[in-house]
């Protein structure tokens, strides 16, 4: 008999403490064992906004006196239901569990002015529902200069009753326009976005539960920024308007944390992070953090079959390069990645530096990879395109992340992130165990994810994927699928709808003109750069 292969070799697939390089923060020191990354984890993909809110909402309807949930969010919808049941809205939900006697505390990104499209009005109005009940609902506008506190995650405690505690990570927001299913048919409660996106926007995202050893870590995520000494806002104008409003602008203590729940599974957890660099430092990343972006540099390098991505914004030639240096030193390495077929601004002037972004990271992909490269978007069975929202990487079946961070250079430097990164200790029992010169065997968690996503893009029940463990057989399944429905469209929808629900990606080509004055716009406000000066001269992270 075989033996049996061993859990991967931890240290050369995630970041050490020094590699992170913030030792202001306490995410690493506060392990006993002195790792950056806990062990004992069970780590759950909950893949839709419907699923996430359904088991959100039970979880939190379970809360009693004395328990805690914390929570940070980008955007927040105070009426947004998390499931077609009565007093399922999210101010209802929190403030329920904050009357009944737990500790509710959340942050929410303060947003910049209403009339810009975003979220201000809404997230003060969640924040003011929750005040009310007993809890602290606090609007974070301690940011860089047009930067977003882009985290999105909920912590849940339970005093003496540790086996409940779980921790959610990834990229949905509690908002409308979230909560959509495997059907696409798009939430109820829309949030309008480009026009080709149709009343009702389909939405595809993805969040993880996490239980074990790692909530601790998520918990201390949400203290160090609850506990930064700074003014919610530097502005005078918005100090004012707080205090004309009586908002809440001081953060109430929190309860002393309770130890880490116990080993519960065979998942290694690390969690990565991205905070940029302020002229008023934060405490806990006074230069800044960029551990979403040196952890995927440091896992590219490993890579050698198949790299898979979901994301909603790959649109930065400089995030690009790794993933162009892996391809040009591996001939066997492929890359997939599921986009939004389109923006989700059409405007006159956001719409083409959305599109330029995308062109300049594609084109350097292409060219070290040609055909290689291969980049889908996804419709459903209507037609209609879904918009992916979701942030996921998948490599060699072996490393998997899922946060709120995309693949541009505003998520790897100047917005704060979240995201999760696992390996699993068990190997997975499929054929093949490693393809063409992966010198890793695959792991259950990353290639059951992937193989997850896979059966909802080419409309496949469990149990008909097998084939698509080899990643050279995955490769060959999404592009044929592709084809297919490209064809049926071309055709004029003649006979029965192939199959499948992904698209060929049409790189967008702009014309000179074009790109001469969305260029400024691209870098400025769409994609800026949050590194401190030296790391921009030296044009590293």
């Amino acid at each position: 008999m075989p033996e049996a292969p061993s859990p991967p070799d931890v240290e050369s697939w995630l970041l050490s403490a020094q590699e992170r390089g913030n030792p202001a923060t306490c995410l690493d020191n506060r392990h006993a064992d002195g790792a950056a990354w806990t062990r004992g984890n069970e780590v759950r993909p909950l893949v839709h906004g419907a699923v996430y809110f359904a088991e959100l909402l039970e979880q939190v309807n379970a809360l009693v006196a004395g328990d805690l949930l914390l929570f940070s969010d980008w955007s927040g919808d105070p009426d947004q239901r998390l499931a077609v049941v009565r007093d399922s809205a999210i101010a209802d939900v929190l403030c329920a569990a904050a009357r009944r006697g737990a500790i509710v505390k959340g942050l929410v990104w303060r947003s910049h002015l209403d009339l810009a499209r975003f979220t201000s009005r809404e997230n003060r109005h969640l924040g003011e529902y929750i005040d009310a009940a007993g809890g602290e609902g606090l609007l974070d506008m301690r940011v860089r200069a047009g930067g977003s506190h882009h985290q999105k995650f909920v912590v849940l405690r339970h005093p003496g009753r540790a086996e409940r505690d779980v921790a959610y990570v990834g990229g949905i927001d509690l908002c409308h326009g979230r909560r959509d299913d495997a059907l696409h048919g798009g939430d109820q409660q829309a949030r309008p976005i480009a026009a080709a996106y149709g009343d009702r926007p389909p939405w595809h995202d993805l969040q993880v539960a996490i239980r074990g050893p790692a909530v601790g870590d998520v918990e201390a995520v949400f203290r160090e920024r609850w506990q930064d000494p700074a003014p919610l806002t530097r502005s005078p104008v918005r100090r004012l308007s707080s205090i004309l409003r009586r908002d809440d602008r001081q953060a109430g203590t929190l309860p002393a944390q309770l130890p880490d729940p116990a080993p519960r599974g065979a998942h290694t957890v690390q969690l990565l992070r991205t905070y940029p660099a302020r002229r008023r430092g934060y405490p806990f990343a006074p230069d800044g953090e960029r551990s979403v972006a040196r952890a995927h540099i440091k896992v590219l390098q490993r890579a050698r079959s198949l790299i898979y991505i979901e994301d909603q914004y790959f649109w930065s030639a400089q995030v690009a390069r790794p993933f162009a240096a892996a391809l040009a030193a591996n001939p066997n390495l492929h890359l997939m990645m599921v986009l939004p077929r389109y923006p989700d601004a059409d405007g006159r002037f956001s719409g083409p530096p959305n599109l330029l972004g995308h062109q300049l990271a594609l084109e350097v992909l292409y060219r070290a990879g040609g055909p290689r490269v291969a980049v889908y978007g996804i419709e459903n069975h209507a037609g209609t395109p879904v918009y992916v929202h979701a942030k996921t990487c998948i490599i060699d079946d072996v490393w998997a992340s899922v946060g709120s961070d995309n693949f541009n250079r505003r998520s790897w430097t100047h917005d704060s992130e979240l995201s999760c990164a696992v390996l699993d200790d068990t190997a997975d029992e499929r054929e093949p165990p490693r393809s063409g010169e992966q010198e890793h065997p695959a792991r259950r968690y990353a290639r059951d994810l992937r193989l997850t996503l896979a059966r909802e893009h080419l409309d496949r029940p469990v149990g008909q994927d097998l084939e698509l463990c080899d990643p050279r057989a995955a490769f060959a399944a999404f592009a044929q699928s592709a084809v297919s429905l490209d064809g049926w469209h071309t055709s004029g929808r003649q006979g029965p709808r192939p199959p499948g629900r992904l698209r060929t990606y049409r790189t967008p080509q702009l014309s000179r003109w074009t790109i001469a004055w969305a260029a400024p716009l691209y870098r400025t406000i769409y994609d800026p750069d949050g590194r401190p000066a030296d790391l921009r001269r030296a044009d590293t992270v």
